[in-house]
């Protein structure tokens, strides 16, 4: 089989919307994706092969579940194809994608559809942190951190980071004011529109406490409803429509660690690396050689760790690359230039297929305003839990 896998398009909803305020539901999202997806592509349901719908909590969020058979709603015409539901917490998109390409390389499928959809405004803050503590070991990480479990976590591995290479508050809230900054050339980012300063991501008050040391609420990613989607194709596909405009996946990896933080070697995270080797290596490529990338910005910490496990910089160097700039919009290796999860949204399942979408309209040379220049090689690299399930793909033109 040709081992050549295309991305033909992507399409997104607007992360800022209330799909309950809004009287619609989770099927809705998946569907509205969808369309937007094919249309982006120029790719017809009837020549669709087959369908993945990456989400992570829809039964919990929206007691939802048989998700995949809600693809079909987008179109009469993909009736009767295979599809299938992936979940992986925060990686269940990138998953998704993942679970595309394989079908591709294995020759079973000629055009791909992969959405990833969450819709978590259906219940308090509260309840909300809850249905996402199943992303960790529920059974022993939940009595260990009590409420607000995911952040607690986090600021575990911030803390472990403190004792290993030492960390600076003002690391963390660059990456926040970055990415609000970022997040400002994004009509579809949640946060577009509502902009933070450097000063207000490092101030303790009121409306922005500290609430687990040494993470503040600036630090967190957004609760979203949302739903990204990508077309992939085979090259046999690509060459019998003519497509001249496709982008190809240059490499990819995928690694699964333990659930539970403690059994993980934070904040080193070799699983996560032996992922982003795999990618490296496929692709053919190195660190030096990646022109941008979206990273799993969860928590502002997460993206510094993430600069010095994809390479950019050594251990425990992820804070200079802050402080030069190097990873704004307009440094040499710009990171989260869609507003990352802090300020273009996290909805859970979609996530990593939206990471994707920024890889597109970038290469494709139609993200507006936030369009970098000479980019012709983009990294994505999405995670699920506590650095359990990592995902890393490379797509160039």
């Amino acid at each position: 089989m040709d081992p050549t896998v295309f991305l033909l398009g992507a399409g997104r909803t607007d992360f800022k919307r209330n799909f309950r305020k809004e009287g619609k539901v989770l099927r809705d999202i998946i569907a509205e994706t969808a369309r937007a997806t094919l249309d982006d592509a120029r790719v017809p349901a009837a020549e669709v092969s087959a369908g993945v719908l990456g989400n992570f909590a829809g039964g919990l969020y929206t007691r939802q579940l048989h998700l995949g058979s809600l693809l079909i709603d987008a179109d009469p015409a993909l009736k009767g194809i295979p599809t299938f539901h992936t979940e992986a917490a925060c990686a269940s998109g990138s998953v998704a994608v993942v679970a595309g390409i394989h079908q591709i390389l294995s020759g079973l499928a000629d055009v791909v559809l992969v959405v990833g959809a969450e819709q978590q405004k259906t219940m308090s803050p509260a309840e909300g942190a809850d249905v996402l503590a199943a992303a960790g070991d529920w059974d022993r990480e939940k009595p260990l951190f009590g409420e607000h479990m995911f952040p607690k976590l986090f600021a575990t591995i911030a803390k472990q980071y403190l004792a290993t290479h030492g960390l600076r508050q003002e690391t963390l809230s660059d990456v926040v004011a970055k990415n609000y900054e970022n997040a400002q050339r994004n009509p579809l980012a949640q946060k577009f529109g509502v902009p933070m300063t450097r000063e207000q991501a490092i101030t303790v008050t009121e409306k922005n406490p500290e609430f687990a040391p040494p993470l503040k609420i600036s630090d967190c990613s957004q609760v979203t409803d949302g739903g990204a989607g990508i077309v992939l194709a085979s090259r046999r596909y690509v060459e019998r429509t003519g497509r001249k405009d496709a982008i190809r996946l240059a490499g990819f990896g995928h690694a699964t660690d333990h659930l539970e933080l403690s059994k993980k070697d934070s904040p080193h995270f070799t699983v996560a690396r032996k992922a982003i080797k795999q990618a490296y290596e496929r692709a053919g490529l190195t660190p030096g050689d990646i022109h941008a990338a979206e990273v799993h910005d969860c928590f502002s910490i997460s993206e510094v760790i993430q600069y010095e496990l994809l390479g950019f910089a050594e251990p425990g160097h992820g804070w200079k690359l802050l402080a030069d700039g190097a990873t704004r919009f307009d440094g040499p290796i710009p990171v989260n230039v869609s507003g990352g999860l802090i300020a273009d949204g996290h909805p859970v399942g979609a996530t990593g297929v939206r990471q994707v979408w920024e890889a597109c309209r970038q290469l494709t040379g139609t993200a507006g305003e936030r369009q970098l220049q000479d980019v012709s090689r983009f990294l994505c690299f999405n995670m699920g839990g506590s650095m359990t399930t990592n995902v890393c793909t490379i797509w160039t033109k």
